[in-house]
């Protein structure tokens, strides 16, 4: 693609890094094809060529972005789907990020929009507040019919029952198993110690068992992505120091990461740092020792595994998953290692509508995509879905299916939970 930066504007090393991807793409159109919401909308200017289109204007006129442009740039479920389908290896994530981040500074949206983002930035990356917003949802649900626009939603989304605070999210080092291979930090996220607990205190198991010393480091939060993802690029940097400040001291060999849109930020923190002398090469170190808990298990190998039935498994992959971090085989392999049959869905590189905060922000076209999603996960006949990413989780588990009987919402869990359980901890929440 032609660009025409001034000599002035490629100075700023974002617009010259963007100038960089611009010119990378070719046109082609193969991301139409793989992308969400033009397969939805059919629309270009929904597809990633579109945007890609639009961000190269927004940019090189070096004005505020036009309320349509903003529109369809809104819609883009930064599910990075496109990325794994184009040949010619254009870095949209990085793009569609700068972009984010111009709209945040340079754009004004509604009043509604903008204290819904508020909210969302405010509540969710604190446990603690978010376990009461969710106990109030829950109050607040006989009124929902009350409410505006995508107030009623958000309150309809809240779990009916919210888990009490796990201690083992707290500051502490759990021992290995036997003869210590690894010590290693354990991210304990933000959403998820809220919606399901459960997920780490099964990846600690799994861990120990294989011989990980597990650190929960002090001073740990939210990875920064939800408000990276919303454009605030300075508080999702914030975030990121914490957290790297946090692991420096814990002093271990890896950081290990059992939300899949976490690590693809972690992962990235390199990239986020990179303009800051002060940050860019302790964001990198940080970055490199980052895995998802499936890589680190297929490193250690799964061990001894309990006999018994199991039930069949239809992999979810999430998209932060199999696009952000291009993790597709240890996932299935270690479920089918520990006596799974697993089954692959139609349309798996199609996003189940959840991306972060999107089901909160486009919850039309998320309850499309998320529709769609059931109907491809109920035709594999699977007993059980397992994903490895709460958004997904928490999406997926509050689906319509239809009915009862052969019809009845199967359980959703984390990989980990099953592989816990496989090899000697507690059957995973929903399906006693």
């Amino acid at each position: 693609m032609q660009t025409e930066f001034t000599i002035a504007q490629l100075a700023d090393p974002e617009i010259d890094a963007a100038n960089s991807i611009l010119r990378n793409c070719v046109h082609c159109g193969f991301c139409t094809a793989t992308c969400p919401t033009y397969v939805l909308l059919g629309d270009e200017l929904d597809s990633p060529r579109g945007r890609i289109y639009m961000i190269k204007n927004v940019l090189e006129k070096a004005e505020p972005a036009s309320a349509k442009v903003v529109k369809h740039l809104d819609r883009c479920l930064s599910c990075l789907s496109c990325m794994t389908t184009c040949p010619a290896s254009v870095d949209y994530m990085h793009l569609i990020d700068r972009a984010r981040a111009r709209i945040e500074k340079t754009f004004t949206r509604p009043l509604a929009d903008r204290l819904l983002r508020s909210l969302l930035a405010a509540v969710v990356p604190r446990p603690g507040l978010f376990r009461l917003s969710l106990i109030g949802a829950g109050l607040a649900r006989p009124f929902k019919a009350l409410m505006p626009g995508r107030m009623k939603g958000l309150v309809g989304m809240a779990p009916r029952k919210v888990s009490s605070a796990s201690a083992g999210d707290r500051p502490q080092v759990f021992a290995a198993e036997g003869t210590r291979k690894k010590r290693v930090a354990l991210m304990t996220g933000c959403a998820q110690q809220v919606l399901r607990p459960e997920i780490n205190e099964a990846t600690v198991r799994l861990l120990r068992r294989r011989g990980c010393e597990v650190v929960i480091a002090e001073g740990q939060g939210c990875c920064g992505a939800l408000v990276h993802h919303l454009g605030r690029e300075d508080e999702a940097k914030v975030q990121a120091q914490a957290n790297i400040e946090a692991w420096e001291k814990a002093d271990v060999e890896a950081i290990v990461i059992n939300a899949s849109g976490c690590g693809t930020t972690v992962k990235d923190y390199g990239w986020m740092f990179k303009d800051d002398p002060a940050w860019a090469e302790r964001a990198a170190a940080i970055a490199a020792k980052t895995a998802d808990v499936t890589e680190i298990m297929s490193e250690l190998e799964l061990g001894d595994v309990v006999p018994g039935d199991r039930p069949v498994v239809t992999y979810h992959s999430a998209c932060s998953m199999q696009h952000g971090q291009q993790i597709k085989d240890p996932p299935k392999a270690l479920l089918t290692e520990a006596g799974f049959e697993v089954r692959d869905p139609a349309e798996g590189h199609l996003c189940c509508g959840s991306a972060g905060t999107y089901n909160m922000l486009q919850p039309e076209l998320a309850g499309q995509l998320l529709a769609r999603k059931v109907e491809n996960l109920k035709n594999t006949g699977g007993e059980v879905i397992a994903t490895g990413n709460i958004g997904c989780l928490v999406q997926i588990s509050g689906a319509d299916w239809g009915g009862q009987g052969d019809n009845k919402a199967p359980p959703v869990v984390h990989t980990v939970e099953l592989l816990d359980w496989a090899t000697g901890g507690p059957k995973p929440p929903g399906m006693d």
